[in-house]
């Protein structure tokens, strides 16, 4: 996979011969899929962005200098279609899927291609979970349209009647909240390094 996505890197993709397209394109699929898919939930919405990613990709890419830098680029693109395309597309409602949301959260920041990131992202979306049903509901509200639904500040402000500086400084809180609890738990279950 990594030798196909250097082509990308090293030449024009147009220039490429057609079975060499295919193989950088499958090379790319894989690499991004189980992040688009993780965020979208549905196969073949997750193929039309992976598609609509690529040829933006393929046809728009800047000058990089290593690989890393490119795959960083590739997943920020495919992530980024996936976040457009559910904010076009997804029906806004009003209730609160917390697990839902911290999943999307968690996946958007700290997913990792090692089976130990995998692992410690599930446990951190368990967590955030966790401390979602500590909170009082308005403050699960908010992060749900914040994050969830990608609804600006302002918009969120109209929703609750409230005022956007009220909103801004409420999900601050509400962050630094949840990552004290965080940290707080993270460091209390790190083994005690004079054993």
């Amino acid at each position: 996979m990594a030798g196909r996505l250097q082509c990308l890197l090293t030449s024009n993709f147009l220039e490429l011969p057609e079975d060499a397209q295919e193989e950088v394109y499958y090379a790319y699929l894989d690499l991004v899929y189980g992040t688009v898919y993780y965020m979208v939930k549905d196969h073949q919405a997750t193929e039309d962005i992976i598609q609509d990613a690529f040829l933006m990709v393929a046809l728009k890419k800047p000058a990089f200098d290593n690989e890393n830098s490119l795959r960083a680029w590739l997943k920020t693109v495919s992530r980024n279609m996936a976040i457009t395309y559910l904010r076009k597309n997804r029906k806004h409602d009003c209730t609160v899927d917390s697990d839902s949301a911290m999943q999307e959260i968690a996946a958007t920041g700290w997913l990792a291609d090692s089976v130990e990131g995998c692992v410690e992202t599930k446990l951190l979306e368990e967590t955030i979970s966790s401390y979602l049903h500590h909170i009082k509901p308005e403050y699960r509200m908010l992060l749900e349209y914040r994050w969830k639904q990608g609804l600006s500040y302002k918009e969120i402000a109209e929703r609750m009647g409230l005022c956007e500086n009220l909103v801004r400084q409420r999900l601050y809180r509400t962050r630094e909240g949840i990552k004290k609890m965080l940290h707080k738990e993270w460091e209390d279950q790190k083994p005690d390094a004079s054993l």
